[in-house]
C-alpha cells in the first residue's frame, strides 16, 4: 500500500474546494447523523511529523463542539497496559450523538510499540478488528485515514518543527526513529495496513506532502464516506423486519441435564463453608500477586439464588480487591453506546476482580425475549460476546460464568415467600411476574445461550439452585478449582519461559 503509493498521482478531486466550504458540508452531515442516532468514528493515523494535527483541526473546526471529541492515543499508559489491548478504545468510543476523532488509531501501538512478530501482529489484529467489526455492525461509521509522506518530506518537517518554541511537545523519539530508519518502518506499516484493510472499513491513504490538499482530501473523503454510510445503515435498518424466523437446534438442551434433586445438609454445609471461603480468599490474593484479573458473571433463573451465592463467595475476600455490579436495564446514557460499552469500562485491571450480578448476556436473554433488540442484533451478539471473553483470557484474565437454575414450581414458591416476608418484598417486582409468564421462551433462550457461549477459555458452570446450600457450596468449589488450574498453568508457563532464556 505505502511502497506502491504514487505521490505524483495523488487525489486531485478536492483541489479547487475551499476547506471552509468542505467543513460546512461536514457540519451539516453532523446534524443528520445525530438525528439518525449514527455514531461516527474517524481514525487519523500516519507517519510522525506528517501533519495529523493540521488535518484534525480542519476536520473539527466547523463542527458543533458539544458533539465532537478528539481523543489522543499514544503509547499505552501503565494503567492501560494492565487491561486488554482494546480496553482504552472502548472507553472512548462515540455515543449515538457524537462524532469522535482518534488522533492515532487503534493500530498506533501495533505500528510503533508492539514487538514486530507475525504472532504478536496476528493476536493484536484479531482483537482490534473484532472491535472495529462490532462498532460497524452496531451502525457506527468508521473512517480510517493514513497520512503518507516521503522520507525527504518527513526529514524536512522534523527540521521545521525543531525551530518551533513547542518542539519539545511536537517532537518525540518516534519522529526521529522513523526518520532514521524510514524503509524499515515503511515495510512494517505496510504489513499492518494490509492486515487491517477490510471491505467494511478500508484504509484511505492520503498524500500529506501538501498539507492544505491533504486536509481537503480528508474532509472530502469523510463527507463521501459518511454520506454512503448513512445510505447503507438506513437500508439495513429498514430491512430488519425481513429476517427469517430464528431457529437453533440443540441436540440436548443444557438445562435438561441439571439434576435438581442434589442437596446438601445444613450440617455438611456449615462444616465446609468457612474453609472453602478462606481458600477462595487466599487464591484471589495469589492471583493479585501474579497480576491475574478475575471476571465473574452470574446469570440464572429469577430467584435462583445469585445474590446469596455471591455473598458467600466473597465472605473472606479482601473487599478492596473486588467490585460487584448489579446489572439492571441500561440507563439513558448507556443506551447511547454499544451494548458492551457499560461492561467494558468496568472490567478489572490485572490483579483485581469484578463480579457482575447479571451481565452482557442480557442481550440474548431479556432483550431477545422481550423484543427490546432486533433479531439481527441479538443473533450477532453470541459471536461478539465470545470474542470479548476470548480477548480477556488471551490477555491472561480469568473468566468464569455461573448459571443457577431452579424449576418453575420452586420459583413460584420463592416468589410467594418474598411477598409474605416484609424484609424480602424489595426482591420481587412486577417485572419478575411478567418474565414468569414467558417461562418457556426464557428457557429456550437460556439453553441457546449456554450452548453457543460455553467455551474452553470461558466456561459455563451450570448449578442446581433448588437447594441453596448445594448451590453456594458448588459455586465456591468451582471457583476454587478454576483458580487453582489457572495458577498451575501460569506457573508452568513461567517455568517454560525461564528455561528458554537459560
Amino acid at each position: 500500500m505505502l511502497k506502491d503509493f504514487k505521490f505524483d498521482k495523488v487525489d486531485q478531486r478536492y483541489v479547487n474546494f475551499k476547506r471552509s466550504d468542505l467543513g460546512e458540508q461536514l457540519d451539516r452531515l453532523q446534524r443528520i447523523v445525530q438525528r439518525l442516532d449514527i455514531p461516527v468514528l474517524i481514525l487519523v493515523d500516519g507517519w510522525e511529523s506528517s501533519g495529523k494535527g493540521f488535518v484534525i483541526n480542519d476536520l473539527t473546526r466547523e463542527l458543533d463542539p458539544r458533539y465532537v471529541r478528539v481523543e489522543v492515543f499514544e503509547g499505552a499508559t501503565e494503567e492501560e497496559m494492565r487491561h486488554t489491548s482494546v480496553w482504552r478504545f472502548w472507553r472512548k468510543i462515540p455515543s449515538r450523538r457524537e462524532m469522535v476523532v482518534y488522533d492515532r488509531s487503534f493500530y498506533y501501538q501495533v505500528f510503533n510499540h508492539d514487538e514486530r512478530t507475525d504472532k504478536k501482529l496476528a493476536q493484536r489484529v484479531q482483537e482490534l478488528l473484532a472491535l472495529e467489526k462490532m462498532l460497524v455492525d452496531d451502525d457506527t461509521i468508521v473512517i480510517k485515514l493514513f497520512l503518507n509522506v516521503t522520507e525527504e518530506t518527513q526529514a524536512n518537517n522534523i527540521k521545521q518543527l525543531e525551530q518551533s518554541t513547542r518542539s519539545q511537545f511536537l517532537l518525540s523519539d518516534e519522529d526521529y526513529a522513523q526518520a532514521k530508519d524510514y524503509a524499515s518502518h515503511q515495510k512494517w506499516f505496510d504489513k499492518v495496513l494490509k492486515a487491517t484493510d477490510l471491505p467494511y472499513s478500508p484504509w484511505h491513504i492520503i498524500a500529506a506532502e501538501d498539507l492544505k490538499l491533504a486536509s481537503k482530501t480528508a474532509l472530502g473523503l469523510t463527507i463521501e464516506l459518511i454520506t454512503a454510510g448513512i445510505e447503507q445503515i438506513t437500508l439495513r435498518r429498514t430491512s430488519q423486519e425481513d429476517l427469517p424466523t430464528h431457529e437453533y437446534y440443540i441436540d440436548q438442551p443444557k438445562l435438561d441435564d441439571v439434576d435438581l434433586s442434589l442437596k446438601l445438609s445444613e450440617k455438611e454445609y456449615d462444616k465446609d463453608l468457612e474453609k472453602l471461603q478462606k481458600e477462595a480468599a487466599n487464591l484471589v490474593y495469589e492471583c493479585y500477586t501474579h497480576d491475574i484479573a478475575i471476571v465473574l458473571a452470574f446469570e440464572g433463573v429469577d430467584a435462583a439464588g445469585k445474590g446469596g451465592a455471591i455473598k458467600r463467595l466473597t465472605r473472606h475476600i479482601d473487599p478492596r480487591s473486588y467490585k460487584i455490579y448489579g446489572i439492571n436495564a441500561p440507563n439513558q446514557i448507556e443506551r447511547l453506546f454499544h451494548y458492551l460499552w457499560r461492561f467494558q469500562i468496568e472490567l478489572p485491571q490485572d490483579g483485581d476482580m469484578v463480579i457482575f450480578d447479571r451481565s452482557w448476556y442480557g442481550r440474548v436473554l431479556v432483550e431477545r425475549v422481550e423484543g427490546l433488540t432486533p433479531q439481527r442484533d441479538w443473533q450477532r451478539a453470541y459471536k461478539e460476546i465470545n470474542q470479548m471473553e476470548k480477548t480477556l483470557t488471551d490477555h491472561g484474565s480469568v473468566v468464569m460464568k455461573f448459571f443457577l437454575y431452579i424449576d418453575e414450581d420452586e420459583q413460584a414458591k420463592r416468589f410467594q415467600d418474598r411477598l409474605n416476608e416484609p424484609e424480602k418484598n424489595y426482591k420481587i417486582t412486577t417485572e419478575d411476574w411478567r418474565n414468569r409468564k414467558k417461562w418457556d421462551e426464557y428457557i429456550l433462550a437460556m439453553n441457546e445461550m449456554l450452548d453457543r457461549t460455553h467455551t474452553e477459555n470461558a466456561p459455563w458452570y451450570i448449578i442446581s439452585g433448588q437447594d441453596k446450600y448445594h448451590a453456594r457450596h458448588q459455586v465456591l468449589k468451582y471457583f476454587i478449582q478454576h483458580l487453582k488450574d489457572t495458577l498451575a498453568k501460569n506457573t508452568q508457563k513461567a517455568s517454560k519461559m525461564k528455561k528458554r532464556k537459560e
